[in-house]
């Protein structure tokens, strides 16, 4: 996971970690009490549980003496495993049997109850953690500060990148992924006045040799950033930075000489814009 990026004490776009001791209100306190009085309330649960076995232990087996137990030869591999030689087979045999069929005394391996044991209390920190003193992220919250981190690393990449592209430094994309980033924009944004294939509508037909102002990229990028607005057409450069003005300028004059059907009556002046037609 990437770094976390902390503005003003919290991440960015995100209001600081609550935590169970940022009290700011009688209904924050009323779920610090409850959860206090919970977690209280487990350990006394617990503890009375225990208190019960030990006493119905001795309630069943109140005369029950100990018995002398051989000494343990095994290593501490074998104790952690849980194993037994085979000639201690009779020093695990329980007392009662069924149909001849004896039973040993054979409990789970500390190495497995160890685990177990470690799972519970694995499950009541993350408890604590996540759902009472709230310290860390859960995965909803973690994945949004990712996305914010990811987000703010992309602004700054379009703005290093488009920083440099103006109206002076605007050249033609002729790269697959550049004219399909301006196809998918024009899609969005301009199919209304101007169709789906550039046709023409409100606004002029924009795949014949004619222009209004002007052919070539700078021209353009320049119509498009800043528009005409007494032909109605708005500026898009608080919508659009300057590297996507070039994706769509440069989708634009890639389908100059395609004809599509139903294309408006030419408009303008002619211009050679010294651009190839478009195979599509």
């Amino acid at each position: 996971m990437n770094s976390f990026i902390l503005l003003n004490g919290g991440l960015l776009g995100q209001e600081p970690a609550k935590s169970i001791w940022d009290i700011s209100s009688g209904q924050d306190l009323l779920l610090v009490t409850v959860a206090l009085f919970l977690l209280v309330g487990m350990v006394a649960v617990g503890a009375v549980a225990l208190n019960l076995v030990f006493l119905l232990k001795k309630i069943i087996e109140p005369d029950a003496q100990p018995v002398a137990k051989p000494a343990d030869t095994r290593s501490w591999w074998q104790r952690m495993a849980g194993l037994h030689e085979l000639n201690q087979e009779k020093n695990l045999t329980m007392e009662h049997a069924y149909d001849g069929i004896a039973e040993l005394d054979n409990p789970t391996p500390p190495w497995f109850m160890g685990l177990f044991y470690g799972t519970i209390v694995a499950g009541v920190i993350y408890l604590l953690v996540y759902h009472v003193f709230n310290p860390g992220d859960i995965m909803v919250q973690e994945y949004t500060q990712e996305m914010a981190i990811a987000d703010k690393q992309r602004e700054d990449y379009i703005k290093k990148v488009a920083g440099s592209i103006n109206e002076n430094t605007v050249t033609v994309l002729k790269d697959a992924k550049g004219i399909d980033a301006g196809k998918a924009l024009f899609t969005q944004n301009c199919v209304a006045c101007h169709g789906a294939n550039a046709e023409g509508k409100v606004g002029p037909n924009l795949t014949d040799a004619y222009w209004l102002h002007g052919g070539d990229v700078k021209a353009v990028f320049h119509i498009i950033t800043e528009g005409v607005p007494e032909k109605g057409m708005m500026s898009w450069k608080k919508q659009l930075n300057p590297l996507q003005v070039q994706q769509v300028a440069s989708y634009i004059l890639s389908l100059q000489g395609t004809n599509p059907a139903g294309a408006k009556e030419p408009q303008g002046e002619k211009v050679a814009t010294g651009e190839p037609v478009a195979t599509r």
